[in-house]
């Protein structure tokens, strides 16, 4: 039997704030870090989404970078001083997680670094035992000078490589340009080859980022602690690392949400949201928790302000709507084949515009 009880259930970068910190730490810490990190991460949309690797899981960007930021110095205490120091939420996420968590439990899952996910709930107040990330004790791997100097190399070499284009309906190495196998093929050669045979390699093996499955099972083990269905569970991301935890969402007639989503979200979700404002979020959260995803699909299938009380929306989030939508741009539509190409399109343009160019074209 079906339990009455519902959970809420959110991707952290992008839903609930603008950062990539992995992007950010590149940029930051390594020499021209933002091309360095835009190659592997579309390197790992190819490995998950194109070429599926078998037991290749997207996400590993951030397992990637790893050895690269230990070779220029970054420590546990950098990674947590920096992510303090830089995080930027999406205008009323702080609001939008105090309540959500106040109606019904909620929860973080995130491929990003435990040192953000503390930083953030630090900051907004959400509590830490009630998030999955991506564990990691950058200090305890050690790293010989000869390592440093090469990781430091690979890192230019890296850099200095076209950015691969991946073609539509591609779904083998042949499909791709002579030049973008070249680079596939070499990036191959560095992060399973090359690396693992250092000491400081350890950390490709040992690291699991919470992204594809791993989010997918975290959302299945926090259904169980709840004891409830997976119909019951409203879950909200906006990127590849999203799409597994969508998938099974979805198949299971739970409510999977697409949030300022890229091409890979909007491809999985059934409600597109575009918004530059999370009281979108604590709305349809409520209407969730109230009519289950039934009345959120109708809701969003006749979106309006003035359709918000029918479908029992309080009004003190009626009334905040009203006045944030002078501000601030919030659609929401239903996903259907035939809007979903053209809502894809709209949704990765929106991405950009809210995250900046360089976050939004990342996978």
């Amino acid at each position: 039997m079906p339990s009455n009880k519902r959970a809420f259930i959110s991707d952290c970068e992008g839903p609930i704030s603008k950062n990539d910190n992995a992007f950010e730490l590149s940029c930051h810490f390594i020499p021209n870090g933002d091309k360095f990190f835009a190659l592997l991460s579309r390197y790992d949309d190819v490995l998950a989404d194109v070429l599926k690797r078998p037991g290749y899981r997207a996400g590993n960007t951030l397992k990637f970078i790893l050895p690269f930021l230990k070779a220029f110095g970054v420590t546990n205490q950098k990674m947590r001083n920096f992510s303090a120091q830089n995080i930027i939420l999406v205008p009323g996420a702080k609001t939008t997680l105090n309540f959500v968590s106040s109606i019904f439990p909620s929860y973080i899952v995130s491929t990003s670094y435990e040192h953000y996910i503390e930083a953030l709930c630090d900051f907004t107040g959400f509590p830490f035992e009630n998030t999955y990330c991506t564990k990691v004790d950058i200090d305890k791997y050690s790293i010989s000078e000869e390592e440093r100097q090469q990781l430091m190399e690979l890192s230019k070499e890296i850099a200095s490589m076209p950015m691969i284009e991946i073609p539509e309906k591609a779904s083998s190495i042949e499909d791709f340009s002579s030049r973008d196998q070249r680079t596939i093929q070499r990036l191959d050669e560095i992060f399973w080859d090359l690396i693992p045979r250092m000491r400081c390699g350890a950390v490709l093996e040992e690291v699991k980022p919470i992204g594809g499955e791993e989010k997918a099972y975290a959302v299945c083990e926090i259904a169980e602690r709840l004891n409830i269905d997976l119909a019951e569970v409203m879950y909200v991301g906006d990127s590849i690392t999203d799409v597994e935890s969508f998938r099974l969402v979805r198949k299971n007639n739970g409510l999977a949400v697409s949030f300022n989503g890229n091409e890979y979200a909007v491809r999985e979700a059934e409600v597109a949201v575009l918004a530059e404002h999370t009281i979108v979020t604590s709305i349809l959260a409520e209407v969730f928790k109230k009519h289950g995803k039934e009345g959120v699909i109708k809701l969003a299938s006749e979106w309006s302000l003035n359709n918000l009380e029918k479908y029992s929306v309080s009004q003190n989030l009626i009334e905040d709507f009203k006045e944030k939508t002078q501000k601030f741009f919030i659609k929401v539509e239903v996903i259907t084949e035939e809007n979903r190409k053209e809502l894809s399109e709209e949704s990765k343009v929106f991405r950009k515009k809210v995250r900046g160019e360089k976050i939004g074209e990342l996978g």
